[in-house]
């Protein structure tokens, strides 16, 4: 037992060795030994094509477990559907230019709560829609505050909400009378560096559960608040930096599934005590494992453990001890359902499932038989699996030693040795979040055309444990880029590759480290993509959200104390080094990388006559969620690359 400030940690461990029972890709370490894997028939398809294939998100069940509500693209924006929960034809619900996100079904079934914004602006409203009659209520109208994520009470009177008002660096919980209207901020005072997010609903209706977010990211607590008195508990105090979240309230109201690093420095699973403040730990791994659900009657919580990128699901018998992973596919599988991914009498469990070759879909879990049953079918009139590429895991080590680094690496189907073929590095955003083995269009589509692709984790990605998470911490653009670099340096020697047709590609701070990338190793790049970047962080902590300035100043410094650190990491002060053609592509209503990042560094590189195609989508934000801009970014991307660093001709076909 090990004492932390006023409450103790109890150490209970289910050993379970996670890399054994999960089944992951091949994995490498030398890239002579990556292979083009011959394939009779294998499709080459469009931009059009790679965009009829679904995206299904946002799963919850009916109260009757009759039916599960969904969000989808198939409508060619972001709306609400519902499908009944055995499979067969979806229903839409909504019926909208905006995007919808998280709903949630009232307990008594007459209505869905969902939070919507205007062209990606994330100034969310909470709607509801009646599943029956498709009437719809805006229940908030405050186009200057942001209402995020609805939670209804268990007695369906009251929903709570985070509140985040436009011009503040923090979000609150409120709660609203359904009947009246009327609201009741349950939070307020929070200082700006910390953030209330996460409510959960007690099962008798009179508490709220919460995590409060320090800006960093890198501290976090779980406080309970009393909805009558709104008087709030602090239930974590620990000293030092530690994360804790809350995932689920047991049963009968005693204690709260949790996910925290407090223990070992990697996210493990604990059991809570509300009373005494007391953990017990579930997990003790060194990967990165997530609290789910508990189980209606208690005796079994879930989680999800993320083995390099491959996640599964597991349940956790909690008077016995024994752990067990459900029979699921390989690749990325989490538990759906908004409140609960399991129906109210715990028969059956809601997850989605996404693979290299099978995008998001809604799967249902019968726990008797441990049989699925596949519910939404994002293929449907799209791309074959046939035609899609598995990726290998491999692990390379840091340029400066200190870390290894894992990637996922495309090989085109069909390629004959030593052909000469452009390569990718595709750099996620974040940066604390990770590449994962689930179905990527974009990448897909790269890879379709005859590029390779190698996605790498850098330090900063979540799923590698506490100190891989903060090595970039007040070194942005440093220690990561060179890890982004070290990804380049490993591809090059890959057989399969043309060292001179190399590309950088990414999407929010991926796109700040494909700028830093183009302006740091100009000599390494035959191409640039940037997506929703920043260049500045100057200008970017002047004009983006102040939830992000936060972030950024928690995570940069002072800018006065720190201003050669933050000129070093600005690429716009670096123009003058880009060799490389560069896209550019950002949403106009962006509140996160606004779109004057991308035009003050086109302009720059237009002013030293360097080549850069610059395109603002005027209805999108942060991410493009319009179906026809999506296939127009993929266009202009594809035609970008094809004129600057084409495929080489293999002399084969893809149809041979």
């Amino acid at each position: 037992m090990r004492t932390f400030a006023c409450f103790a940690i109890l150490v209970f461990m289910s050993t379970i060795t996670l890399a054994q029972q999960l089944a992951t890709p091949k994995f490498i370490a030398n890239p002579a030994e990556i292979q083009s894997v011959p394939k009779a028939d294998v499709q080459k398809f469009t931009v059009e094509k790679l965009f009829m294939t679904r995206s299904i998100g946002g799963t919850a069940w009916s109260p009757d477990g009759k039916a599960v509500a969904f969000v989808s693209n198939i409508s060619g924006r972001l709306n609400l559907w519902t499908v009944p929960a055995q499979g067969g034809w979806p229903t839409q619900l909504t019926v909208s230019d905006q995007r919808q996100a998280r709903p949630a079904w009232s307990p008594d079934g007459k209505w869905i709560a969902y939070m919507s914004d205007h062209d990606g602006d994330e100034q969310w409203d909470i709607f509801v829609v009646s599943p029956l009659g498709g009437e719809v209520i805006n229940l908030t109208q405050t186009p200057e505050i942001a209402e995020e994520d609805p939670q209804w009470s268990p007695d369906g009177r009251m929903l709570a909400y985070v509140v985040k008002p436009k011009t503040s660096s923090t979000f609150e919980i409120d709660v609203m009378d359904f009947t009246t209207h009327e609201v009741r901020h349950l939070t307020s005072g929070t200082p700006k560096e910390r953030g209330n997010v996460s409510p959960l609903w007690s099962h008798d209706g009179k508490r709220i559960a919460y995590t409060q977010v320090q800006a960093k990211g890198t501290d976090s607590d779980i406080y309970v608040v009393d909805v009558a008195t709104a008087q709030s508990t602090r239930l974590t105090p620990h000293s030092g930096e530690q994360l804790y979240s809350v995932n689920d309230w047991s049963p009968d109201g005693k204690k709260l599934l949790i996910t925290s690093n407090a223990s070992n420095g990697y996210e493990n699973v604990g059991l809570l005590d509300i009373s005494s403040k007391k953990i017990e730990w579930l997990t003790q791994d060194k990967w990165e494992i997530q609290g789910g659900n508990f189980s209606p009657d208690g005796r079994t919580v879930t989680w999800t453990a993320n083995v390099d990128g491959n996640t599964d699901i597991y349940f956790h018998d909690l008077a016995g001890g024994q752990t067990e992973a459900l029979p699921l596919a390989a690749g990325v599988n989490e538990p759906g359902g908004h409140e609960s991914a399991f129906t109210r009498d715990g028969s059956r469990l809601l997850y989605i499932h996404n693979g290299p070759d099978s995008p998001a879909d809604a799967w249902v879990y019968d726990v008797a038989s441990k049989h699925s049953q596949q519910v939404t079918h994002s293929l449907v009139a799209g791309v074959r699996s046939a035609d899609l590429v598995e990726p290998y895991l491999v692990h390379y080590p840091s340029r400066d030693g200190k870390f290894q680094i894992s990637a996922f690496v495309y090989v085109p189907h069909n390629l004959p040795q030593n052909h000469q073929s452009p390569a990718v590095v595709y750099v996620h955003g974040g940066p604390t979040s990770q590449t994962v083995n689930l179905f990527n269009r974009g990448i897909q589509f790269l890879v379709n055309q005859g590029y390779l692709v190698i996605a790498p984790n850098y330090r900063g990605s979540t799923g590698y444990g506490k100190e891989f998470q903060q090595a970039n911490l007040f070194d942005m653009g440093g220690g990561d880029l060179q890890d982004v670099l070290a990804a380049a340096d490993w591809i090059k020697r890959s057989a399969y590759v043309d060292p001179k047709k190399l590309v950088i590609m990414g999407g929010s701070y991926g796109g700040y480290m494909t700028m830093m990338a183009v302006t740091k190793a100009p000599e390494v790049w035959g191409a640039g993509v940037a997506i929703v970047p920043f260049v500045n962080y100057f200008t970017e902590v002047q004009n983006e959200d102040p939830v992000l300035r936060e972030m950024d100043l928690a995570t940069m410094g002072d800018p006065v104390k720190n201003k050669a650190l933050w000129e070093d990491r600005s690429p716009i002060f670096f123009v003058d080094r880009i060799k490389a053609p560069l896209l550019i592509l950002a949403g106009a209503h962006d509140p996160r990388c606004p779109q004057s990042e991308s035009r003050q560094v086109a302009d720059a590189i237009k002013k030293r006559g360097g080549v850069v195609d610059l395109k603002i989508y005027e209805d999108e934000g942060h991410g493009f969620s319009r179906v026809p801009n999506q296939i127009d970014s993929w266009k202009r991307i594809n035609d970008f690359l094809q004129a600057h660093v084409p495929p080489a001709d293999c002399g084969c076909s893809l149809n041979d």
